[in-house]
Formats: C-alpha cells, structure tokens, sequence
C-alpha cells in the first residue's frame, strides 16, 4: 500500500481557499501514485476554538464529505480526510471522514480527547467512539493529533486489530518535539504502522504548526520524514504488512502482556 501524507498550509478562516489547496494537494498525490491520500486536522478552517460558528463549521458533514466522496471516486484512490469542524444539532465537533476508491465514505470519527490547553472542550463536544476500517483490505484506524498523548487509546486500536494508525494534526511547533517522540513510541509499543500528517503555517494568531509528518514502521523506524522544513509537500511511503506481521512475530509484546493485572 502506497500512502501519501500531505502537509498542508491551512488558512485560517479562509474556507474557500482551503477547499481549493487540498483539491490541488489530493491530486498530486493521485498522480504520485497514491494509494491513500492523508490530510491533516481541521483542514478546512484551521484550529479555531473562541469564535467558531457556522460559517467554519460544516453543517453534518455534508461539503466534506461529498468533497471527499467526489475525489475518491474520481481519482480511483482512498482519502483519509483529516478532519474538520462540524455541527451536528447544536453541537461542534471535531470530525474525520474516510472515502474509498469508489467514492463511498466508510467511516466517521469524532474527536474523544479535546485539548482543553487550548480551550477546545470549551467549543467542542467529544465523541465516544473508537472507529476502525479497512482500505484495500488493510485494518485500519485514527486517532487526532493531542490524542497520541493517551497510550491507552493507541493501544485499544491495535486490540481492534488496526494495523495502520492515521494521526491527522496541527500540532504546533513548540512542542514538536514532543509530536516526534510520542508518534514513534505508539509505533513501536503497539508494533503498528503510524502515519502521522501535521499542518504547516500559522496555526493560531502568532503561532506555527511544526510540520514533520512521518510514517514510522513497527520498530520505529521512519519511511517517510518531512523533516524541519514547515513547508507545504507530500511524503510518500509504503506500507509492507509482512513487516509487522515479522515484528509481532519477533517480539512478542501481545503474547507477554499481563491481563490479568491490567
């Protein structure tokens, strides 16, 4: 499986002008080769918290996902859509959809951990489901950005059997440190794929998203690294299951784990 993360400048506000970046992005990436294509978190309008309303937040998820819908089936190519804000009744959530090569959306998840630093409980409401799919016959799941801090979660991915974890973010750059460390530590402790897509640019007024999205094998090691530079561009790479499956084989993580005492 070929996977291209995209890492993406996302302006803040400016819905239309993201809209038009990530069609541009997603077709690179359909030219690359992509098998699935990778956006980061809240693509459409960037981390707003305070002052999000309907104009930033997609009413049910309706544009995003016939934007997706309409791509994927265009294109022939899976398309983990990141996220984006989205109001469902009278609440706001922060909400991935995933698209297949035929154009069918197969999964939704909302956002469980909110990052209340930065007053995103304050806005947002959290789901309360762990969601698992398959693309191209591949288990697969997602979890978004600050939730790579909750080993527990990561870990309960790979008992449902995800075998490739999507960490779409717009994780900032003062902390990419620590972005780089936990992505890898899930990878290795869960001995899984992970596929970490972070925005680029001006995350919050004066603040910038640190880049460096990466896919990491299970033993940690990186197949793709867009590096220090926190510019738009995509990183490419392929995910062998024989790898993990050698992995799991090797070390034994999953046999030795004591259920009788956690």
């Amino acid at each position: 499986m070929k996977i291209v993360a995209i890492q993406m400048k996302v302006a803040l506000k400016q819905v239309e002008e993201n809209y038009q970046r990530a069609e541009v992005w997603i077709r690179k990436a359909a030219a690359a080769g992509a098998d699935v294509a990778v956006l980061p978190e809240i693509w459409s309008g960037g981390f707003i918290t305070a002052d999000l309303d309907e104009r930033l937040a997609d009413v049910d998820g309706h544009r995003a996902k016939a934007f997706l819908q309409r791509l994927a089936g265009e294109l022939k190519i899976n398309i983990v859509g990141g996220s984006v804000a989205t109001k469902k009744g009278s609440q706001y959530f922060n909400t991935s959809y995933v698209a297949d090569r035929q154009g069918h959306i197969i999964a939704d998840y909302d956002k469980a951990h909110l990052f209340s630093f930065a007053g995103e409980d304050k806005r947002f409401s959290a789901g309360d489901q762990l969601v698992t799919f398959v693309l191209d016959g591949v288990p697969c799941g997602i979890i978004i950005c600050y939730e790579i801090r909750f080993p527990e979660w990561s870990r309960k991915q790979a008992l449902a059997g995800t075998k490739v974890l999507f960490v779409p973010a717009q994780w900032p750059l003062p902390r990419v440190g620590h972005w780089r460390v936990l992505n890898q530590a899930r990878a290795i402790e869960n001995q899984i794929f992970v596929v970490a897509v972070n925005g680029c640019g001006e995350a919050v007024k004066d603040q910038q998203n640190a880049g460096n999205s990466m896919m990491i094998d299970p033993l940690g090691k990186l197949l793709a690294d867009a590096g220090a530079d926190p510019e738009e561009k995509l990183i490419q790479g392929n995910i062998e299951l024989a790898e993990l499956d050698q992995t799991r084989n090797n070390m034994t993580v999953f046999k030795d784990r004591r259920t009788d005492l956690y």
